[in-house]
């Protein structure tokens, strides 16, 4: 059985570099050692995986403040006392004539002297007079909460037209962009330019776009268009630079996937989140590249196990969960199309990877399942303070995940049957990596204490999962 789950494992990766922290190698302790320490600054900014909303899938780029505020509102009286903090505002806020999709090359786009892009007024009312976000933010932050917005990297095409000065400096937007380079143009936006590291006006129109959104109040930028198609590690480096100017403390989060592995240690330098896969949306299983299914995350999931630290997460994109609409960024308006246990096995996988969570979706049209799956405390305590968060089983059928409490004291196991049909998982407790033994089970879902077991057995419904806590019995800790 293990050779067997060995050999799948790395076909599934494409590469032999993980192979030592199988569970079992010296090489889980080392693991446990780089991805356990919570003994972090209180000034460290996503010191555990961050929990938000995100206007997205449910509204795409036509959400306004109406809606905002109503969702921030649901979210203060349903999420907040479980851990939730952020509300964000997703893309082209500053555009007055918006598709549900975005991208579109019709725009007519909102912006200031100073070629930065400002909230549409006939969505953003109270941006009027120049205000900007600022009267959103005191709103989302009366209600206790934290408020984010998404940008695109580079400078608006419209501000170089208009050759528009750069606000704080003597460059103007000429002195920014990089114009001449199609390469340089978002290969799916038409909206910017990117900004040209070489030329002297980049990093000040940069250091403009951040003082202005630390005025406006803003606690996370979503920047798209920078991690993946390509990498842009120049104005991933500037762009946190002028964040780290502003003196306010700001999430920076990556998109889109999938991030370069190989550039993780460099991403850690200057962000605190970055998705590593295309965008999932409420799919099983996905053909094309847009968009991805939940089964087409396992992979993604299994290839950077181990890389999250405290302050720096790889980020499995956001819960396509509840009512998609009513202007999603893909698809109709619906309720979500993944079964209930599909709906756990998402929360599961995202929680013991872990990841950030941003549910997307109408918030005020959440039923009681939806609701159910946001506000578990054991599964989000899984997903906020486990560590030594590591694969034990990976094949085309099975995987099995494994990670441990900040004492060190018991395990998360979390289970998943990726296949079409009822499948009964029988292991050692040596094959997941643990010391033979009896451990106590608890079923974290149900809030359920389960029979202690010399070994793991369980039988899943098709794409189903389940997600325990374990304790050896002998030592009243682990084995």
């Amino acid at each position: 059985m293990k050779a067997r789950t060995l050999a799948a494992l790395l076909f599934l990766l494409g590469a032999t570099y993980l192979a030592s922290a199988l569970p079992g190698d010296d090489s889980v302790s080392s693991i446990a050692d780089q991805n356990t320490s919570k003994t972090v600054s209180a000034s460290l900014l996503a010191a555990t995986p961050p929990l938000g909303w995100n206007s997205w899938d449910g509204y795409g780029t036509t959400v306004n403040e109406e809606q905002v505020r109503a969702n921030a509102d649901w979210f203060a009286k349903h999420l907040k006392p479980f851990g939730w903090q952020y509300v964000v505002v997703d893309m082209e806020w500053f555009v007055s004539n918006p598709t549900p999709e975005g991208n579109s090359k019709q725009s007519n786009y909102t912006m200031d002297a100073n070629g930065r892009y400002t909230p549409a007024e006939n969505r953003f009312p109270s941006a009027a007079g120049g205000k900007g976000f600022k009267p959103l933010a005191d709103y989302v932050h009366s209600l206790g909460l934290k408020f984010g917005i998404h940008i695109l990297r580079g400078i608006p095409k419209k501000a170089v037209e208009a050759n528009a000065p750069i606000a704080g400096s003597s460059f103007h937007a000429a002195d920014a962009a990089d114009a001449a380079d199609k390469n340089e143009t978002c290969p799916w936006n038409p909206d910017n330019y990117g900004a040209d590291a070489g030329k002297p006006g980049a990093q000040a129109y940069y250091d403009s776009i951040a003082n202005l959104y630390a005025g406006w109040g803003v606690d996370l930028i979503k920047v798209d268009c920078i991690s993946s198609r390509p990498y842009r590690a120049d104005e991933i480096r500037m762009l946190s630079t002028a964040l780290a100017k502003t003196g306010r403390p700001i999430v920076l989060s990556l998109s889109p996937g999938p991030a370069p592995l190989e550039k993780a240690e460099e991403m850690r330098q200057y962000a605190q989140m970055w998705r590593i896969s295309n965008d999932i949306w409420d799919l099983w299983h996905s053909s094309v590249e847009y968009p991805q299914g939940l089964d087409d995350q396992f992979p993604n999931i299994l290839k950077w196990s181990g890389i999250a630290r405290p302050g720096h997460w790889p980020d499995a994109d956001m819960l396509p969960l509840g009512y998609l609409g009513p202007a999603p960024g893909w698809g109709k308006p619906r309720q979500c199309q993944l079964t209930h246990d599909e709906q756990r096995t998402l929360v599961t996988l995202w929680s013991v990877f872990p990841s950030p969570l941003m549910i997307g979706g109408d918030l005020t049209k959440a039923d009681e399942w939806t609701e159910s799956l946001l506000t578990n405390k054991e599964v989000l305590a899984v997903d906020q303070q486990s560590v030594a968060n590591r694969p034990a089983i990976a094949t085309f059928s099975t995987f099995v995940l494994l990670a441990e409490t900040p004492a060190h004291d018991a395990y998360y196991l979390a289970a998943f049957n990726r296949t079409e049909s009822p499948a009964d998982l029988a292991y050692a407790w040596k094959e997941l990596g643990l010391q033979d033994g009896e451990y106590s089970v608890r079923d974290l879902w149900e809030h359920k204490d389960l029979a202690s077991a010399k070994n793991f057995a369980v039988h899943l419904a098709p794409h189903a999962s389940v997600l325990y806590r374990l304790q050896g019995r002998a030592s009243g800790g682990k084995h």
